[in-house]
Parts: C-alpha cells; sequence; structure tokens
C-alpha cells in the first residue's frame, strides 16, 4: 500500500514539472512581479456541510504594483460536466484549478462564517515568479484538471506538491511535528462529529486502507496539517535556514457557531430504535414460537443493498479509500438475493446454514475490530447486537421447523 501509493506521488510529480518545463515559459514570463509582490498560503476554516468540513486550502499571489490580486484555488468542479454524479460515485470526476480575485473569494468565506488566516511565505523575487509562474502554466486549460483522491490529491495536497516542485531541495519539512499518530480515519473524526449522518456514512463506506497510521507528510490531505507543517518548515539559504513563513495574519477571525444537531434525528438513536423494533419483535417470535417474515424480509433486503453498494464502491470505482472494507461482513450482498427464500413460510433447508454463516461473519467482525484490521462505528453497535439475537434466533426456530417435519 505504501509502495502504492508512493509511486502514485512520484507520477503526480513528474506530470507537475513535465507541466512547467513544456508550458511555463511562453505563458507565465509575459507578467513579471514587481520586488514587493507577495506568495501566501491560504487557509479557510471548516464549513456547515459535510464536503466543506475539513476546511480548504489555496495560494494568494498578491502584487499591488502590477494591480494583482488573485487566489489559485485546486479544489473546483464542474457541475455541467457530462455524466457528473455518475463520475464522482467512480471516483473519475476531474477537479480543475480556479483562479479568482481574491475580493469574491474573501467574500465567499467570510459570509459563510468561515475563518481565514494568510502565510505569507518568505520567499525571494526569483522564488516568487517562479511559482506564480507555474500556477499560471497550470490554469492553462489543457492542464488545470486533475483527478481528485480524497487522501492524496486534493485541494489541500496540491498546495504541498507545488511547494515541493518549484522550491526543490531549497525547502524542508519536519518529520514530525505533532507529538501524536492517527490513522486516516481519526484524522477525519477529528473534523467530523462521530455522531452526524456524514461521519456514519463515511465509516461505513470507506474500509480497512484508512486504519493505518497516517505519515506526517500524508497528514496534509487536511488543510489543518498543510498550514501547520508550512508553519514549521525551513528554507535552505546556503549557510542558514529561515522559516519558510514570515508572516501569519487572521484576514477574518469566525463567530461562534451554534450546535444544531438533533439528538433524536442522530444517527445512534435511529440505529438504536431499529435495533430496540428487531429484538421487541424477536422477543415476541419467541413467546409466540412463530417467525414475523415480514422482518426478516426487510433485514435481507436493507443489509443486501447496502451489500452490493459496498462491493460496487470497492470494486467498480477508482476510489482509492473503499477497498477492503469489512462492511461486508454485516452487509453481505448474498442477502438481497436470498430475501425471496426467507419470505417463504417454509424456506429451505439450507438457508438454516446460511443464516448460521451470516452469526459466523458477525464474530469476525469482532474480531477485525477488537485486532484493529479495520475500525467500525459505535452507531453500529445497536444494530450488531439486534441482528445476533435475530440471527441465532433463526437458526433455532429453522431446526424446530426441521424436527417437526
Amino acid at each position: 500500500m505504501n509502495l502504492f501509493k508512493m509511486n502514485l506521488y512520484h507520477i503526480r510529480i513528474l506530470y507537475f514539472v513535465l507541466i512547467i518545463f513544456l508550458t511555463t515559459k511562453g505563458i507565465a514570463q509575459e507578467i513579471r512581479l514587481s520586488d514587493t509582490a507577495e506568495v501566501s498560503i491560504l487557509t479557510m476554516g471548516p464549513g456547515d456541510v459535510l464536503n466543506d468540513s475539513f476546511g480548504h486550502s489555496a495560494f494568494r499571489v498578491k502584487d499591488t504594483n502590477q494591480n494583482i490580486d488573485v487566489v489559485y484555488n485546486y479544489g473546483v468542479y464542474d457541475f455541467n460536466t457530462p455524466n457528473f454524479y455518475l463520475k464522482f460515485a467512480q471516483g473519475k470526476l476531474l477537479y480543475n484549478l480556479d483562479r479568482n480575485n481574491f475580493s469574491p473569494f474573501y467574500n465567499y468565506y467570510a459570509k459563510q462564517n468561515r475563518w481565514i488566516k494568510e502565510q505569507i511565505l518568505n520567499l525571494n523575487s526569483t522564488e516568487k515568479q517562479d511559482i506564480f509562474n507555474f500556477l499560471q502554466a497550470n490554469y492553462e486549460p489543457e492542464n488545470r484538471s486533475y483527478k481528485y483522491d480524497f487522501f492524496f490529491d486534493n485541494c489541500a495536497t496540491k498546495i504541498r506538491d507545488v511547494l515541493v516542485i518549484v522550491l526543490k531541495n531549497k525547502i524542508s519539512y519536519l518529520d514530525r511535528f505533532d507529538s501524536n499518530s492517527y490513522t486516516f480515519r481519526e484524522l477525519i473524526q477529528k473534523n467530523v462529529y462521530w455522531n452526524t449522518w456524514g461521519s456514519f456514512g463515511m465509516d461505513i463506506a470507506i474500509g480497512a486502507v484508512v486504519d493505518q497510521k497516517a505519515s506526517f507528510w500524508e497528514y496534509q490531505f487536511l488543510p489543518e496539517y498543510v498550514f501547520k507543517e508550512a508553519d514549521k518548515a525551513k528554507l535552505n539559504r546556503g549557510q542558514e535556514e529561515i522559516s519558510l513563513v514570515k508572516t501569519t495574519i487572521n484576514l477574518f477571525i469566525n463567530s461562534p457557531k451554534e450546535n444544531k444537531s438533533n439528538f433524536f434525528t442522530s444517527p445512534l438513536f435511529i440505529m438504536g430504535l431499529l435495533a430496540f423494533i428487531i429484538l421487541g419483535i424477536t422477543y415476541k417470535d419467541f413467546k409466540n414460537k412463530t417467525r414475523s417474515r415480514w422482518l426478516d424480509i426487510s433485514i435481507y433486503s436493507i443489509t443486501g443493498v447496502i451489500g452490493v453498494l459496498l462491493l460496487l464502491l470497492w470494486l467498480a470505482t477508482d476510489h482509492s479509500t473503499t477497498h477492503n472494507n469489512y462492511n461486508l461482513l454485516w452487509a453481505f450482498p448474498l442477502s438481497l438475493f436470498f430475501a425471496l427464500t426467507i419470505a417463504k413460510k417454509n424456506p429451505r433447508p439450507w438457508l438454516r446454514r446460511y443464516v448460521f454463516f451470516q452469526i459466523l461473519m458477525l464474530i469476525l467482525l469482532c474480531l477485525h475490530w477488537i485486532t484493529g484490521v479495520q475500525v467500525f462505528t459505535f452507531v453500529l453497535i445497536p444494530l450488531f447486537v439486534a441482528l445476533i439475537v435475530r440471527y441465532i434466533y433463526l437458526v433455532f426456530y429453522f431446526k424446530s421447523k426441521l424436527v417437526q417435519s
């Protein structure tokens, strides 16, 4: 996995180098920055919707002598792209580098009450010009699109990569700037509250690949760590090292946000309610020595559909984070095809063996969780308990029917 990620990173670096070699000379050198120009990193705070929960990063180039104040933003996609939603689901959607005037860019985030911090970089005139040239060349229509990857190629990692490509061995990052060591999933959960539908959906959709420890270099898929790394990074000036960041400015300070969450519509409450219903009906069936077939049809249909979707995310998309997803141990795709079988009053004898297999899968899921192979959301615990109780009841119920027959 690490070798795969490093190969991808090197391919992207080579791609960027080709861009700067082939297109910079004829395009960006038409504009020469003055000695008073500034290049800075902009970091924006989290927003209210899921895709804004992790913040945002961009470059700002400001030169008052040339009447330039623009932002280069790698986080834009086009809703008019043919088959937009299909490509998004498949992980094939192309993102773009966008260039905006600073004023409307600032207003957009200020109106959303998202804080904005600026790190003015401690660059000489040549380095400023080189970064500007690169960004101008990268903004050309034939260069501006790239295949987005949430962890390894996004609006934040682009900031780091551009600096490394342009400044080369002049820039050095600390190997360690945080006393803690987090997995990719833990880094996500630091930004998204666990008992929300967004966090719940992500925890189900992403697989065991995100439960490995991230390197501090890889932390920079999050804008806050691009900010922290830049703050600690150094520039080599021959006999001495200087800080990459010259000045940090709080351009906009957000006001405190009201917590609008409602526990009674949260995933934990809904999963707890579903578990209570399943356990209650199972107890009633046990007392009456019967079986509520509609409940079993519902369980098999819903978990089966979820399982098919998870399998498609794993095998039929380019998403690197949906592989090895052991949520399939409880959301087993075959259940969808067996829903009609379990709907029968007297299902075939082999179905009892399949239900026993489902119990074993839930036990295996617990072992995966305990050993750290994959971390599952706590929200699902009530459902897991309810499912295993229901399946155990079905095994004994089907056995009693076989004895009677």
